[in-house]
């Protein structure tokens, strides 16, 4: 077992990513935003340069987080994005030892819930899964705004009918707590974290520690296991079963400001916030192990 996170939360730039990883005493960043943009999207001198930073640091990404299939691609539109993201990311991941992406499952718009796209879905997801397969690498589904988040049983759905071994799960705690349970006839009540999470986790090779309530009709995001998200009894039925695996927090707690001196006092709570995320998280798998809970 290991811990990593979204460090791009800590800060914008690698070098703070990097400083707030190595405060923590970890050894990895699950990497999302570089340089403005993402793994698959940096320039070649871009690259190098992360490259040049990760070697000496003792700090390497396990997981590339990127955007393939997520939520801000419709299935109502082409997947050719997602497609060329795979192929730009996979030469880089492989180059730095990335074995690990999470992908989704596309957007599904709100007044298209009813329709099912699972056929579609599938379609596009096997050629994605497929590029994975043969460069050696595991897709990791993330239930979020995707058709595979929409309920437990659409993820269920989509595993049955991928079935490979490069397609598994991310479970983040948090999002079901701020997701729609989709299933039977609007109004759709809000999901469970813990039913979600108790009827995929054997499919479950990674974890995203987020934690929220939902609150006067939005989200509010938490310190892990002060919200909603069952942060201690997931984390508690995952050691007890043995998991080995990252465990990687995404606080969602600061925004970062754009005006000057603002941004930069924002930039200072965001990185001091995610340092506080990760040692909280420490904790409570400490306290987890402590009580002979796991082993």
């Amino acid at each position: 077992m290991y811990f990593t996170g979204f460090a791009d939360e800590a800060g914008s730039d690698l070098d703070t990513q990097i400083k707030a990883t190595k405060e923590l005493g970890w050894k990895f960043i699950e990497t999302r935003k570089l340089f403005d943009s993402n793994l698959a999207g940096i320039s070649e001198q871009q690259f190098e340069e992360v490259r040049q930073k990760l070697d000496p640091s003792g700090i390497s990404f396990n997981c590339y987080g990127s955007g393939v299939a997520n939520w801000a691609k419709p299935i109502t539109e082409p997947p050719d994005s997602s497609c060329e993201e795979m192929k730009k990311a996979i030469p880089r991941m492989q180059a730095l030892g990335i074995k690990m992406i999470r992908i989704m499952s596309f957007a599904v718009p709100k007044e298209l819930r009813t329709k099912d796209f699972h056929d579609e879905i599938v379609k596009r997801l096997k050629i994605i899964v497929k590029m994975a397969e043969d460069a050696g690498i595991v897709c990791l589904h993330e239930n979020c705004m995707n058709w595979g988040g929409l309920s437990y049983e659409h993820t269920l759905r989509l595993l049955d009918a991928i079935n490979s071994p490069s397609f598994r799960l991310v479970f983040d705690t948090g999002n079901t707590v701020i997701s729609d349970d989709v299933r039977g006839n609007p109004p759709y009540k809000k999901q469970n974290s813990l039913e979600f999470y108790k009827n995929v986790r054997e499919f479950v090779d990674y974890i995203h520690i987020k934690d929220a309530v939902w609150k006067d009709g939005k989200e509010v995001f938490t310190f892990p296991g002060e919200g909603d998200g069952n942060v201690i009894e997931i984390l508690t039925d995952l050691l007890q079963r043995g998991y080995d695996g990252g465990i990687s927090i995404e606080p969602h707690m600061c925004v970062v400001f754009h005006e000057k001196q603002t941004k930069e006092q924002g930039e200072k709570k965001a990185c001091e916030n995610y340092i506080e995320y990760g040692r909280r998280t420490m904790k409570i798998v400490e306290e987890i192990i402590g009580a002979g809970i796991a082993n």
